[in-house]
């Protein structure tokens, strides 16, 4: 039998958005629950505070304060820091998650230890080397003991660069069980259309934030110019990062079409990306979100780590093609609608995270 104390002393390192999103499924199955470590990467409370609150997730145990800082910083100092935690604590094994400075820096502090490493979301690849995330992901996948990846396509990425089969396990994508246990019910969506005055498949939902896009003030400009001629009300949180692009090279574009608003929180967003026509942005996990909500989405960057959702859900566009692919899929939005809605998402049926703990428990209980 399972011993009741498998989990007993582990610790989970994570930083940002989609790391809290992620592991919570699998933090909220773990007995007893592991120790979390918030690195700080990001340290907005709206863009980590709120998610805990989301996920009913008791606050981190330590935070660590590297936000605000360049990548070698974060990661230099994440590292450093969890090394003398990790000393101090001696964990049975540490769990991280996907492609950040905050797993790469998991990765190598419990390496250092000699501790079990666990990374979910194992496996992804954009074979882009312009991209930070993949060197991060690269690393911490030769560095784990079990990598849990979320599809076929992952596992074989590990196994072309000589991980050993036995240290993978497919899971699919804790990113389905979240979605539905998060998503507002039919009533609360109009609800948060109304707070929005948008009206149902009557707009788009946009989000950017990548480096590549709003680190570039003619490339930031275009998307935002873009954004006003797809001849839809756009729906654009504004992510800190993009507002003070925006605001450093004078760049607002609201007005019109283009509403920027505050960041919202993941249950509105989600509630929001339920009803929309399309999504147009530059995030990996919006991609993921889109094929369990069934929407589609133009996404505006050079490459992409999740090919299982191109030409399904996601089409892949360069800033300069985001009205033109946009009209393309509003000429015939409710037939698209119904094709996608025949789609499987190609991340799993929602049980991710049972089968992530259970290759977990399976892992440290063969020593």
């Amino acid at each position: 039998m399972p011993s009741v104390n498998t989990f007993e002393g582990a610790v989970v390192v994570l930083g940002t958005r989609p790391e809290i999103i992620k592991l919570a499924p699998i933090i909220g199955k773990m007995r007893p629950e592991p120790r979390l470590i918030h690195t700080g990467q990001h340290y907005d409370a709206q863009l980590s505070a709120s998610f805990f609150e989301a996920f009913a997730l008791r606050p981190p145990t330590t935070t660590l304060g590297v936000g605000g800082k360049s990548r070698g910083a974060q990661i230099g100092n994440a590292i450093s820091a969890l090394d003398e935690l990790f000393a101090e604590i001696s964990p049975t094994c540490v769990i991280a998650q996907g492609d950040t400075n905050s797993t790469v820096a998991a990765a190598v502090a419990a390496n250092a230890r000699e501790i079990p490493l666990i990374h979910v979301e194992a496996g992804l690849r954009s074979f882009d080397r312009a991209m930070p995330e993949e060197h991060n992901r690269v690393i911490a996948d030769h560095l784990t003991d079990l990598c849990l990846a979320p599809t076929h396509v992952s596992r074989s990425n590990l196994v072309a660069e000589g991980i050993d089969e036995k240290r993978i396990s497919i899971t699919g994508n804790t990113v389905v069980d979240a979605v539905n246990h998060l998503l507002p019910d039919e009533g609360a969506r109009a609800g948060i259309l109304a707070q929005n005055d948008v009206e149902r498949e009557r707009f788009a939902l946009s989000t950017f934030h990548r480096p590549e896009n709003v680190d570039d003030p003619d490339r930031l400009a275009t998307i935002l110019d873009q954004l006003r001629l797809v001849g839809l009300p756009v729906v654009l949180p504004v992510h800190p990062r993009t507002r003070a692009q925006i605001d450093r090279h004078g760049l607002d574009r609201s007005g019109g079409l283009l509403r920027l608003i505050d960041p919202i929180g993941y249950v509105q967003f989600l509630g929001l990306l339920a009803e929309c026509a399309l999504a147009i942005g530059d995030s990996g996990g919006v991609q993921e979100e889109v094929s369990v909500l069934k929407r589609p989405m133009i996404v505006v960057r050079r490459s992409t780590e999740r090919p299982e959702v191109l030409d399904t859900f996601c089409t892949l566009v360069s800033p300069d093609e985001i009205s033109a692919r946009a009209r393309d899929w509003l000429t015939d939005l409710s037939g698209n609608l119904r094709r996608l809605a025949e789609t499987p998402s190609p991340y799993g049926d929602g049980h991710a995270s049972e089968r992530s703990v259970e290759a977990i428990r399976s892992h440290l209980e063969a020593g």
